[in-house]
């Protein structure tokens, strides 16, 4: 006999890729009002599944059942007619066309055969307000930000009058506020009865916002828990074994400094930035959004020009604004956008991790490829990269494996100084603590590691010392034993001006780590 309050299940579910099982004999449910979060590592089967809700895929054997009857999913159109509307990591907007047009696509209200313009914007005028977004129907999609970009995704969604709301990682790009308002529309949402698949890596969301979880591992569901369950038994179930040290930072002995910045200005960007980066070393760089982090480290890599200032590496000045200076004087840089600039999609994991390599195995216009299959095969190896084979296209690796070969390929190019912009976002705990323990290799073999993270314990955690950035300027400078959640809080919403930068940044330094008390310093997130 059915639950009244089931709107899905799937039942002993299966599917395969050639050479790879991605499920195997998975089974999930959920109820109306209701957060059920999927829970697993990258490539543990959770985009297959949801792929397989939205009628991207076809499962081999089982069964979905909506309202207790079962059904089958062809396309898109069959899972909007069920009821179900998927919001994925990489929107499904187009940034030409108005909001409005967006929410309606391909379903625009029409009056005597023409496109009703007025009610499709006051429609979408009140699914925007449902979902608390200032915006107007009539603004061009491209002009949104990611947080407003992902409310209207969530608007679409509503249009569609749908039941079962799929969400994928969309906390992955957000800062704590609007994560915040992200989860106040969920809660209202599950007021309302939708009910929600939720799929995070952040595991402190769980409790929060949670009912149920559902782990996946390696493609079969391995347990259903409550989402208050703690965070080290969720761990546990999704990697298969306990992880003792979420950051396992291991000091190593610090040589020469590898990496020297000083007074980098860009005029109206960032003013007057200078640090050094040492062998075995790892600098953090922390700071709200728009404090110019990522600017900055574009800049020293030579992606974005600067207007003053200079950068070396081991003492020899590098030409401003050639990443081919930079890379040849062992500077990598892996972007926080990994596959907008850290890949090439449609090529081969083979081939991704040559691409910095490529230019040193040329001779006489003909490539290495051998050695550079070996090399590859090499690193890949080394790294743990989940694969069917070196020739497998980089698009369909899961997120963590894919920042494995951006990192990768610049292990193959024996990089001095690597710079990794937000290195974990999107990936699970167990690929994160693979990616910290690469930190530690590298800083081991005595190169310098230059980090910017929005995840303030993963910066406290794994850096030696700790850089502030506010307003495009360094406010403070903390070390690893100074440096706590409130004191760079204390240092990130301060306001240095040009003339008081160096007081400011001393005396906010001295408040965060001497004299500020719990009631006077911001909370970190």
């Amino acid at each position: 006999m059915s639950n009244p309050d089931e709107l899905l299940r799937i039942e002993g579910i299966r599917k395969t890729f050639p050479g790879v099982v991605a499920l195997d004999s998975v089974d999930f449910d959920l109820r109306r009002g209701e957060v059920h979060v999927l829970l697993g590592e990258n490539g543990a089967g959770k985009s297959t599944l949801i792929k397989m809700l939205s009628g991207a895929y076809t499962p081999d054997a089982g069964r979905i059942l909506a309202g207790g009857q079962e059904v089958r999913i062809h396309g898109a159109q069959d899972a909007e007619r069920l009821g179900i509307a998927t919001i994925y990591q990489e929107f499904n907007l187009v940034p030409d066309l108005t909001v409005a047009e967006n929410i309606f696509l391909g379903r625009q209200p029409r009056r005597f055969g023409m496109i009703d313009r007025k009610r499709m914007e006051a429609d979408a005028a009140a699914l925007l307000e449902r979902v608390g977004v200032p915006v107007s129907p009539r603004a061009l999609v491209r002009e949104l930000g990611i947080a407003r970009l992902q409310m209207v995704e969530i608007a679409k969604a509503l249009s569609l009058d749908a039941r079962v709301l799929i969400m994928d990682e969309p906390t992955a790009v957000l800062t704590s506020e609007e994560v915040e308002k992200l989860f106040a529309i969920v809660r209202a949402l599950r007021a309302d009865g939708v009910g929600i698949v939720f799929i995070t890596h952040h595991l402190e969301e769980i409790a929060a916002l949670g009912d149920r979880v559902t782990v996946i591992r390696d493609g079969r569901s391995v347990g259903q828990v409550p989402a208050d369950t703690p965070e080290d038994e969720l761990v546990r179930l999704m990697v298969g074994r306990s992880i003792e040290q979420q950051y396992p930072r291991e000091r190593s002995e610090q040589g020469e400094a590898l990496l020297t910045v000083d007074g980098l200005t860009r005029d109206g960007v960032f003013h007057d930035v200078g640090f050094q980066v040492h062998a075995g070393e790892v600098v953090g760089i922390a700071g709200l959004v728009g404090a110019g982090r990522t600017e900055v480290v574009r800049a020293v890599f030579g992606a974005d020009p600067y207007d003053r200032g200079s950068v070396k590496v081991g003492g020899r000045e590098l030409k401003r604004h050639d990443v081919n200076a930079a890379m040849a004087a062992g500077i990598g840089l892996v972007p926080e956008d990994r596959k907008g600039q850290g890949l090439v999609l449609d090529a081969s994991v083979a081939e991704n991790l040559g691409l910095v390599t490529l230019r040193a195995a040329t001779r006489g216009g003909l490539v290495d490829l051998k050695g550079q299959h070996t090399a590859a095969e090499r690193i890949a190896g080394q790294l743990g990269v989940r694969m069917a084979g070196l020739g497998q296209h980089v698009r369909t690796l899961s997120g963590g494996n894919q920042q494995k070969v951006v990192i990768g390929k610049w292990l193959l190019a024996n990089t001095k100084v690597l710079i990794l912009d937000e290195p974990t976002r999107g990936i699970d705990v167990g690929a994160k603590v693979e990616i910290y323990q690469l930190i530690n290799e590298l800083t081991a073999a005595g190169a310098a590691v230059l980090m910017i993270s929005s995840d303030l314990p993963e910066v406290l955690g794994m850096s030696d010392r700790v850089l502030v950035m506010a307003q495009g300027r360094i406010a403070g400078e903390l070390p690893a034993d100074q440096a706590t959640q409130d004191a760079v809080m204390a240092l990130a919403v301060s306001a240095p001006s040009p003339d008081t930068a160096h007081d400011t940044a001393h005396d906010a330094t001295h408040a965060a780590t001497h004299d500020t008390t719990e009631e006077e310093a911001p909370r970190g997130h």
